[in-house]
């Protein structure tokens, strides 16, 4: 694909008495770039499959894990998405720079709340289909063959995950903003913002997303600063520092809300380990966030997401969230590979309550929670395009001043490698899923998933053929 671009322009500006007043010079001034190496790319990720609950009321599926922790204990039944991802990339050959590349890319995602939205289907009656953009930027990293790096855009600017549970701890920072990179050091400011029909309170308002309640802010300011440090045999700690502002406003009712300030400080070590196959490390993550960057619940690491609710005066000063990751993969053999996590946050709103309080609309709150979750997923290369994958979860989630409510999960899948390659990340899969949860009395009593909504059991139960990939 070639895209030629041609920008000239020419302005001949008379002398007079007011220009010079005003500008003091005159401008003449002519100037070409030409293009003509671009390159276009084009990548997906996704799952999506069908699948059904055999103990479940009509056999209707619903995804198992307890609520308020999103993917958070394994993602073999998450319901189906679609991303697609183009890309522009060029350099410049009028700089004569190899080094310098610039990228425009985006992300259109695809999904629905409701269940199946591909097939004979269509979005009026799915009654839910919905369509993101959640990137759209433009990136120019080693300008004119420096160090200098810069984007300015909305993306999906984030790191690490837990790839069993999609959850993008510490320093996922995917929003609209703009950032600067030198070297090892990355200065970006984020706006977050959000508004629909019911209006915007000055944190956040429920919406659901995929089947979950997910918080939404009003817009505010981030400042983040990242740094990185390479260490002896590969190993790197990352610090993060960021700064929230919201300032002051009103609704239409003239209720005023207080401006308010957060904070956040965390820091990750990766260090990769040495085993029969390369590819082994270990990443152990903290981070703190105070005020209204306390954020992260349901599965999102969102710092800007402020959670609980604010003390008399509005405002959340006394609100905090830790948050602690374990992450590990063992490439053990060419048979065997292990790979498990741990996440333990803890989290408190601003009022002084340590169960509910009134939030700005005036409904009841959480104010305090603590998340335990662990997980291991083993993968036995039967052959080099046939693997067996093994799951096992145990979660445990606490509101406020109730019982814990907790979950045990576990999954057998076997999959179908396209590829043939024996590592943990060959995409795609095709997976047949069997999957087995059991509550404890509270989770079962007080519908603690979205499974135990509509079947208050002791056991909940998922089978299914399911596709994930990622392809660039």
């Amino acid at each position: 694909m070639k895209i030629n671009y041609i920008f000239s322009s020419h302005f001949s500006i008379k002398t007079t008495k007011w220009i010079v007043l005003l500008c003091g010079i005159a401008i003449n001034t002519k100037a070409q770039v030409v293009i003509n190496n671009t390159n276009f790319s084009m990548g997906t990720t996704g799952r999506i499959g069908v699948g059904l609950s055999p103990n479940g009321e009509g056999n209707n599926w619903k995804p198992l894990n307890l609520s308020g922790q999103g993917s958070l204990g394994g993602r073999m039944e998450q319901v189906d998405y679609i991303d697609i991802l183009p890309a522009i990339h060029f350099t410049p050959n009028s700089i004569g720079q190899d080094s310098i590349n610039i990228t425009f890319q985006m992300r259109l995602g695809m999904y629905s709340a409701n269940g199946q939205f591909v097939g004979n289907v269509s979005s009026r009656s799915n009654n839910g289909l919905t369509f993101i953009l959640p990137e759209a930027y433009i990136e120019a990293t080693n300008i004119l063959g420096s160090k200098w790096s810069a984007w300015a855009g909305s993306r999906f600017r984030r790191y690490d995950d837990i790839h069993i549970s999609d959850y993008f701890y510490f320093d996922d920072h995917s929003a609209q903003g703009f950032g600067v990179k030198y070297k090892n050091t990355e200065l970006s400011m984020l706006m977050p913002a959000s508004s629909d029909s019911t209006g915007v309170y000055p944190y956040n308002y429920e919406v659901t997303v995929a089947g979950a309640t997910n918080p939404v802010i009003r817009q505010r300011m981030v400042w983040i600063g990242e740094h990185s440090i390479p260490l002896k045999n590969n190993s790197t700690i990352k610090l993060l520092s960021e700064f929230h502002y919201v300032s002051k406003s009103s609704d239409e009712a003239s209720k005023n809300y207080p401006s308010d300030k957060g904070w956040v400080a965390g820091i990750k070590y990766n260090s990769p380990f040495k085993t029969e196959k390369p590819g082994s490390f270990n990443q152990i993550s903290a981070r703190y966030g105070s005020g209204i960057a306390n954020g992260g619940d349901n599965g999102n690491t969102f710092t800007w997401a402020t959670y609980g609710a604010p003390d008399d005066a509005g405002k959340y000063t006394k609100a905090y969230s830790f948050t602690m990751v374990e992450h590990f993969l063992l490439n053990i053999s060419n048979r065997f590979s292990i790979n498990g996590y741990g996440v333990f946050t803890k989290s408190k709103g601003g009022s002084s309550s340590t169960n509910t309080d009134e939030y700005f609309n005036g409904n009841q709150f959480y104010n305090r929670k603590t998340d335990f979750v662990v997980g291991l997923r083993n993968f036995y290369y039967v052959t080099n395009w046939f693997h067996l994958l093994q799951e096992v979860h145990y979660s445990v989630r606490k509101d406020g001043d109730n019982p814990e409510a907790s979950m045990w999960k576990c999954t057998l899948a076997p999959t179908i490698v396209p590829l043939g390659q024996r590592d943990p990340w060959s995409r795609p899969h095709i997976r047949l899923v069997a999957t087995l949860a059991r509550y404890n009395d509270y989770a079962r009593d007080h519908n603690y998933s979205p499974y135990l909504q509509i079947n208050q059991k002791r056991w909940g139960s998922y089978i299914g053929v399911r596709t994930e990939w990622w392809l660039f």
